[in-house]
């Protein structure tokens, strides 16, 4: 697997939740979150998140969070439609993968036998998949797993 380490500061996001289980309904969270950003206007030169915030290994299919989120300005104005958040910045090892379902599921199967190989060890935040630029209407994300300062 091809990588590289990156080191996020913090952001100020913009989100809409969905629960349920993950799959096509994580599509429509997304897609109602771009069209609120569009009609702001904040979608050209965006960088927006998918977070599943749970392990469905270790959740109830039924109870998963999943987080759609788009990166604002410190003076950004919200309105009541929409979360507001923080994403904790810090080193992340970032995987480019082709955004379909057995892309993205293979990916974080191999991901974490990975990140042993290379002596990182996962830190305590959630994986982050990210779309920049041409990557919001290209089909594909990147990946970012967040890791521990030094290596194991």
């Amino acid at each position: 697997m091809k990588s590289k380490v990156e080191t996020l500061p913090n952001y100020r996001i913009a989100y809409m939740r969905g629960v349920g289980p993950y799959g096509p309904a994580n599509i429509e969270v997304m897609e109602k979150l771009k069209k609120w950003a569009e009609e702001k206007n904040l979608l050209t030169s965006a960088t927006l998140f998918a977070i599943p915030q749970d392990n469905p290994e270790t959740t109830l299919p039924e109870n998963c969070r999943f987080d759609a989120c788009i990166v604002i300005s410190k003076d950004y104005q919200i309105d009541a439609s929409i979360c507001e958040g923080e994403l904790p910045g810090g080193k992340y090892l970032i995987f480019e993968v082709k955004h379909t379902a057995q892309d993205i599921q293979k990916a974080y199967a191999d991901i974490f036998p990975f990140l042993q190989s290379l002596g990182y060890k996962m830190d305590d935040k959630p994986i982050l998949e990210r779309y920049i630029g041409d990557m919001i209407s290209n089909p594909y994300c990147e990946i970012c797993v967040p890791i521990k300062a030094g290596k194991v």
